[in-house]
């Protein structure tokens, strides 16, 4: 089933990771991803045993968690785990390659449970390799995620820079995908243009209701993000914000699964 609902991009894709995310989002019907920026561990089990059924991955912030510790996160993961859930640390890195591979164990120990993580590419290429040495050191498999665009208002990501990025990080293994503007269906066309199938496009910055947010955010809708090339939505406040975070789930599933099968139809 998977190969038949993703197409080229199931092709063209044969690492672990990528195969994960798609054979997930195949059996849920579903391509969100849920910003799961809770700030404390009752909100964040609350809100998981809510929104599981429709939501594939989780994009966590943990040192937003005041009461975080290693073993109550470590039972948060495994229970998101246990119900098909990849968990995507929005950690964006920065540093040289040597310091990111030290950032990824440390007091949190990223590597030992998430899947994947974002990073930028300011430094160089070397990051990536610093990065995926942190889970080989506890022989486990994960993905980066490249800033290519943001969607917050003002940000100063370039064109010149967002090309380089592609450039790189596009030939390196070790890059599960990018993240694409949400709130711009014709920039995610761009992104999905220069990519090809051999990457995924993760976009935040979207809901049902498009326009402006807080804080300069700014909103595109699931549908056209993912007839644009996006394989992933993320998805915050429209859910975990809503009275019936079950339902408003459901809705971005239900609404991202139609256009994946619309655009590979």
């Amino acid at each position: 089933m998977s190969a038949d609902v993703w197409g080229g991009r199931w092709s063209a894709n044969d690492s672990l990771i990528a195969r994960r995310w798609m054979e997930a989002c195949a059996t849920k019907k579903s391509l969100v991803i849920l910003a799961a920026d809770c700030q404390d561990m009752g909100g964040l089990n609350q809100l998981l045993e809510s929104v599981h059924e429709h939501v594939v991955a989780l994009k966590t912030h943990v040192d937003l968690v005041n009461d975080w510790t290693p073993e109550v996160w470590r039972g948060f993961c495994a229970k998101a785990e246990k119900y098909g859930m990849l968990i995507f640390e929005d950690r964006k890195f920065a540093d040289i390659g040597k310091i990111s591979k030290q950032q990824m164990g440390g007091v949190y120990d990223i590597r030992s449970w998430a899947d994947l993580v974002t990073s930028h590419l300011i430094s160089g290429p070397d990051i990536v390799d610093g990065l995926q040495a942190g889970w080989k050191e506890v022989s486990r498999e994960g993905g980066i995620l490249l800033l290519a665009q943001m969607s917050s208002r003002g940000n100063l990501l370039s064109q010149e820079y967002s090309d380089e990025v592609i450039r790189i990080g596009k030939e390196q293994k070790g890059v599960f995908g990018f993240i694409g503007n949400g709130s711009d269906a014709a920039n995610i066309a761009a992104l999905r243009q220069r990519l090809g199938d051999g990457k995924m496009i993760w976009t935040p910055g979207i809901n049902l209701q498009v326009g402006d947010g807080e804080l300069g955010q700014r909103y595109g809708h699931p549908r056209d993000a993912v007839l644009a090339g996006a394989d992933g939505i993320i998805v915050g406040n429209g859910i975990h914000g809503m009275n019936d975070p079950r339902h408003a789930a459901r809705a971005y599933a239900d609404a991202s699964w139609q256009a994946l099968l619309e655009r590979n139809g």
